[in-house]
């Protein structure tokens, strides 16, 4: 087993303001917790924007200028930014930004599925602004569209561009759906696959599921003609992220995906929860890797070959 690619996904679009005051919102916000996510030891961040003023999700290509160019003049960290951007947005809106700003690496979601956030609705009444409850209650009838016409979108998009994509698998069909992509020269090996796992309408997060689809893809794929990471959403963020540094895998954590640090206490940056995967990869005897290790790992184009 060798170094592990730590990721931090920033802010997301599902955990909304009201879950912690700790989310940062505004593109300022943004790229400062990315940059210290990045010097405590991240060698990816995962780009979303939000509105500066209500803290929505937003696929303005001005926020994300902002936020991408400040990354990039204070880290050297891939910058890895979301083509899934909001479940409420179509996939030419999501992936807009790919072309604007020819990005080292963007998300690549591989199915349609329920995504489904309105369970924290029962754990909140006092919302930081009026947009929240009505974009929870909205997720209980609603279907994150990924079709093969959105594939065969984001596969040009991606190529033309020299980004790479970062193979999003949320349940097993996904992987055939890739297997898909793969027979029909769409989608090119080596690949970086990504196991989101614990999102209401997709997988669980049992062991099992991980080593699941760990052995699908090596079965459909070759072992060796993919690297793979998982993401733990909610309380299984680092309980994965322990079983995935055993298996070899990299990890992804941050305020996107778990707002928590320990039970019951909240994380109060992407920075803390870093320092936590990394102290639990080097007692597993797995070192971080840097952002130019990381590059070499995923066979990336390079910083100086971006457009911001």
């Amino acid at each position: 087993m060798g170094k592990v690619i730590i990721s931090a996904a920033i802010t997301g679009a599902a955990t909304i303001p009201t879950l912690t005051p700790h989310l940062p919102l505004t593109p300022e916000e943004i790229a400062g917790s990315a940059v210290e996510a990045a010097k405590a030891g991240a060698a990816i961040v995962h780009i979303h924007a939000r509105h500066p003023d209500h803290g929505a999700p937003s696929a303005d290509p001005e926020h994300f200028r902002t936020i991408l160019t400040e990354i990039k003049s204070r880290s050297d960290a891939v910058i890895c930014i979301t083509t899934g951007g909001s479940p409420t947005m179509t996939v030419k809106e999501r992936a807009a930004n790919v072309p604007e700003f020819k990005p080292e690496m963007c998300s690549f979601n591989l199915g349609s599925i329920n995504f489904a956030l309105h369970p924290a609705l029962k754990r909140h009444g006092d919302w930081k602004y009026p947009w929240e409850p009505r974009y929870l209650e909205m997720s209980k009838d609603f279907v994150f569209k990924n079709t093969f016409l959105d594939f065969e979108h984001l596969c040009k998009v991606t190529k033309e561009n020299n980004v790479k994509p970062e193979l999003e698998i949320y349940d097993v069909g996904h992987l055939y759906n890739l297997n898909f992509l793969v027979q029909e020269k769409m989608v090119d090996f080596p690949m970086h696959l990504q196991f989101v796992m614990g999102v209401l309408g997709g997988i669980g997060t049992m062991a099992e599921d991980l080593t699941f689809l760990k052995h699908k893809a090596d079965i459909l794929f070759g072992p060796k003609n993919f690297t793979w990471s998982e993401v733990g959403v909610g309380i299984a963020q680092f309980n994965l992220a322990a079983i995935s540094l055993q298996m070899g895998g990299h990890v992804r954590v941050g305020l996107e995906d778990n707002i928590y640090i320990r039970k019951g206490v909240l994380a109060k940056s992407n920075a803390e929860l870093v320092e936590k995967a990394i102290r639990l990869a080097k007692e597993l005897d797995r070192e971080p890797a840097t952002p130019e290790e990381a590059r070499r790992i995923l066979g990336l184009k390079g910083k100086d070959k971006v457009n911001f």
